[in-house]
């Protein structure tokens, strides 16, 4: 066995497959039928791939296609990986890297949302507390009664969960997240880069 082999199997270069892992949004455009979005995740699962957020819905119903938003992490070449053997899927139109995407264009990242509802109890100063925090955060409140809120919040992953942790020490009684939605910057459309491939 050369040295280079060696190398290739020691813990340090273990250690730097670790520190070089990236997260990344995807987005696939896909048909809209059935089975589809378990090809998706059969495909994640059955490499070992985990997803950190999923989210799917019908986009274009003239066309029947579906989006699908995932994020991932993995090192650049297990990212890639993914993406390649997505576009093999025969269900799959279009695969976009929107990490990379916004890279290319000078962001840090694609716009991304998530939608949570999260449901607090609300009595005495604590109900006064989350009613304050909720407006600093813009936070709707969709539902209450004197025992509790369910407030409706939309936002980065990072602002959604921040929102969360701040109101568990008041009563956090239940949480409901979307996962992430998300679209390139600027005026092109994944439906335009579909058109220019074929």
């Amino acid at each position: 066995m050369n040295a280079k082999n060696v190398d290739a199997l020691s813990a340090y270069f273990l250690e730097d497959l670790e520190n070089n892992q990236e997260t990344h949004t995807l987005s696939i455009v896909v048909d809209n039928e059935p089975g589809v979005l378990a090809r998706v995740i059969g495909l994640f699962s059955g490499r070992g791939y985990n997803i950190d957020a999923l989210s799917v819905s019908e986009t274009e119903q003239r066309h029947h296609l579906s989006r699908i938003t995932i994020i991932t992490t993995g090192t650049p070449q297990i990212i890639e990986q993914i993406r390649h053997q997505l576009d093999r899927l025969v269900p799959v139109h279009k695969v976009t890297d929107l990490t990379v995407e916004a890279r290319r264009k000078g962001h840090e990242k694609p716009l991304e949302r998530e939608l949570a509802l999260v449901k607090v109890r609300g009595q005495g100063e604590n109900r006064l507390e989350a009613l304050r925090l909720a407006e600093a955060f813009k936070a709707t409140v969709i539902d209450a009664t004197t025992e509790h809120f369910v407030f409706e919040l939309t936002g980065r992953t990072n602002k959604v969960t921040q929102f969360i942790e701040i109101m568990r020490p008041l009563g956090l009684i239940e949480v409901a997240r979307t996962g992430v939605v998300a679209l390139c910057r600027g005026s092109a459309s994944m439906r335009d880069e579909m058109a220019a491939d074929i």
